[in-house]
């Protein structure tokens, strides 16, 4: 076994982590913006709790990408090999960080929203999941680049 290549899987497993920095600001920025809201009107706690926790799902792809990188670690034999797990990693970790900072933005401003008409909590949620849907695609794309390793 060539233990470059397995040092190389292993950086692959922390980048697809790194998703989580992206959940990690995203439902803080939410989060400072649900406070607000709450502090003024504590029964939309509920409301705004949800809208803060869309940004965590990157974190989430993150980990099970890093995990399906973890089991493909005792066949790693090559250099090229442990290169292709960083690679695989690549999409979750950008696109993870990126889309969970963009939705945390979505949902501070879809909070704000709530905060002045709780019947539009529908409409904010959906503009959250439309950024969603590229932090699922980015899954997608390591999900199927660590099946081919």
């Amino acid at each position: 076994m060539e233990i470059l290549g397995l040092v190389l899987g292993f950086l692959g497993v922390t980048l697809a982590i790194l998703a989580g920095i992206g959940s990690m600001i995203g439902t803080g920025i939410a989060g400072e913006a649900a406070s607000g809201v709450v502090a003024e009107d504590p029964g939309k706690f509920v409301p705004t709790l949800v809208l803060q926790a869309l940004p965590g799902t990157q974190g989430i792809y993150g980990f099970v990408v890093a995990f399906l990188i973890l089991q493909k670690l005792s066949q790693i034999q090559t250099v090229y090999q442990g290169w292709l797990c960083v690679v695989a990693a690549l999409p979750i970790c950008i696109g993870g960080i990126l889309s969970a900072i963009y939705q945390g933005r979505v949902s501070a401003a879809a909070i704000g929203m709530v905060a002045k008409r709780q019947e539009e909590l529908a409409k904010g949620i959906i503009y959250a999941v439309v950024v969603e849907f590229y932090a699922i695609l980015s899954f997608l794309g390591s999900f199927l680049l660590v099946q081919m390793i």
